[in-house]
């Protein structure tokens, strides 16, 4: 059983939606690193507010998420604040979808 890759890690976490934008938290630039040490998944990520009152659902969606898949058996999530969340992370068809130049 072999661990996952952090892109095979990135492109699973596409399935975690903030409900509130109703838009995936990859694409939306709130996961900044991801690792595999051993057969736990290490996430640094942020919210689009310190105060995102979807906090624990998004957390909780990762750490679902990533324990789905093979290798997979405890995650690590370090939620950081800088660099701060802006706009300006968030993929070209997420900027497309909201509209943002």
């Amino acid at each position: 059983m072999s661990a996952p890759t952090p892109a095979e890690m990135r492109e699973a976490l596409k399935d975690v939606f903030d409900p509130e934008l109703g838009y995936n938290i990859v694409d939306l630039g709130l996961v900044y690193e991801l690792d595999m040490v051993n057969d736990r998944a290490f996430v640094v990520m942020t919210l689009t507010t310190p105060g995102c009152p979807a906090s624990d659902i998004i957390q909780l969606g990762v750490r679902q998420r990533l324990e789905q898949m093979e290798g997979v058996n405890d995650v690590h999530i370090e939620l950081v604040w800088r660099p701060e969340w802006s706009a300006e992370k968030m993929s070209p068809e997420a900027k497309a979808h909201f509209r943002i130049t």
